[in-house]
């Protein structure tokens, strides 16, 4: 599984749905489930984001199908990140280093 960082903001739309409903959030999770991935953290945040979830999916194709499905409501704009585990990362260039 790849994990993937969503840095969520929700719109005045979003802001108005989680007001009359705040469980909404648990129902998109479920939603998320239904396509493929699973959200492994969830935060509301202050600052810049109003939500970081740290969500798995078998790949990258999924998550973009993820991402898009949850843009196109209209309620939420998502930054989606490709997350590496810090020892990938560390092997992956250390391969390449070696490789020269």
């Amino acid at each position: 599984m790849a994990t993937f960082v969503l840095l969520t903001k929700v719109t005045p739309a979003g802001v108005k749905t989680l007001q009359a409903n705040p469980r909404r959030i648990k129902e998109v999770n479920k939603e998320i489930e239904a396509q493929g991935a699973r959200v492994v953290a969830q935060y509301a945040t202050l600052g810049r984001y109003d939500f970081v979830n740290v969500v798995e999916a078998k790949d990258a194709d999924t998550m973009a199908r993820v991402s898009v499905s949850l843009g196109a409501r209209g309620t939420l704009s998502i930054e989606t990140l490709s997350a590496i585990p810090v020892e990938s990362f560390i092997r992956a260039i250390s391969a390449k280093k070696s490789a020269r």
